[in-house]
């Protein structure tokens, strides 16, 4: 099935006295950030949105269709808006970010390799993708 290049769903910003602007996406429960100022909030809300659609497409669940933002109810204090993500950019990131392990090794063989200067990721991808027949990602 062919990915989704590009979603836009409606927001819904919520303005407190004393707090950050909070942001909601009212098709998509679960998905909420905030931010001090409406830049910070609309920032945070492209990246909680790619994020969040990026988990369900990973999980394999359905991505409901966006509310009309005309058909989104709000409060007094509140607005609504679109916010639009580029999904290749958010998969390419989340594909190819690093992580940290841990890994236990012989003393000696630690020391051998400090004093060689290895690379211990280096090695340890080189070895990964050699082992196991992989095709090397591109970052």
């Amino acid at each position: 099935m062919k990915q989704v290049e590009k979603y836009v769903f409606p927001a819904v910003l919520t303005y407190e006295d004393g707090y950050e602007i909070a942001v909601t996406f009212p098709d998509l429960p679960g998905c909420a950030t905030s931010g001090k100022t409406e830049e910070e909030a609309l920032a945070a809300g492209r990246e909680a949105l790619g994020l969040h659609l990026f988990g369900m497409e990973r999980g394999g669940d359905e991505i409901p269709s966006p509310t009309a933002a005309k058909n989104v109810r709000t409060e007094e204090n509140e607005i609504v808006t679109l916010i639009e993500v580029y999904m290749p950019a958010i998969r390419f990131a989340q594909e190819n970010k690093s992580v940290n392990r841990t890994v236990t090794l012989p003393a000696w063989l630690n020391a051998a390799a400090l004093e060689k200067g290895v690379n211990f990721s280096q090695v340890l991808q080189e070895a990964l993708i050699k082992e196991y027949h992989l095709a090397r990602k591109e970052r």
